[in-house]
């Protein structure tokens, strides 16, 4: 079978060095064919031995939130991503963030730009669901309330001490809208409070949700 032929077995997922180097199994340099295929066009070197299909090859890609859970992990789509992805927050991103119980790392790839923050356990493992981009792709993605927590606990010098610098934050500088707002869950964000950095931002978080 054809590369070209035999790689539309995995329309929309990420490519690994192992998968290229099963298909290319008969070649006695399959090192210095990924190496032409490249050249070709027809892979995308995104990370040491993580690829995707390249410009020339005519099948549909992985996005990027799927690259972003396998690129680097354990770890999540969280941050300004997830809550635009949402729809709490108006702008548009142009990086896919993810947090991670790894170091905090930034790759710049032929694919974009991706971005994970550190966040320890066992915090990290709750708010986060499965989304499902496509038939074939599912992504791990932060719930809302869990994206704009990590917001919160992952920003530098952000400390939370009233309602009013609560509000100030989500409805001046993030531009959430009120009625978003009061569509959260924040019984379910109380649920990690006894876990979460930053617990007291994270409580007087809950209370004005509460008040709105």
């Amino acid at each position: 079978m054809e590369f070209q032929e035999a790689i539309r077995n995995y329309a929309e997922q990420p490519i690994t060095k192992q998968i290229l180097l099963d298909l290319l199994k008969d070649y006695k340099r399959p090192y210095d064919k990924i190496t032409e295929l490249v050249k070709q066009g027809l892979l995308v070197l995104v990370r040491r031995g993580f690829y995707i299909p390249g410009p020339n090859l005519n099948i549909t890609k992985p996005e990027s939130f799927l690259l972003a859970n396998h690129l680097s992990g354990p770890s999540y789509v969280s941050l300004e991503t997830a809550l635009s992805y949402w729809g709490l927050i108006p702008e548009k991103v142009f990086e896919t963030s993810s947090v991670t119980t790894q170091k905090t790392a930034v790759y710049k790839t032929p694919a974009g730009r991706f971005s994970y923050t550190h966040i320890p356990s066992p915090y990290y493992s709750f708010g986060i669901q499965q989304v499902e981009l496509t038939k074939k792709q599912t992504v791990l993605m932060a719930t809302p309330e869990k994206a704009l927590c990590d917001k919160i606990i992952t920003t530098s010098g952000l400390l939370l001490r009233s309602s009013k610098q609560v509000k100030e934050l989500l409805m001046d500088d993030l531009r959430i809208e009120r009625g978003v707002l009061r569509n959260l869950d924040h019984k379910e964000i109380s649920k990690w409070i006894t876990d979460a950095p930053k617990k007291n931002s994270l409580e007087i978080l809950i209370k004005t949700l509460e008040e709105l």
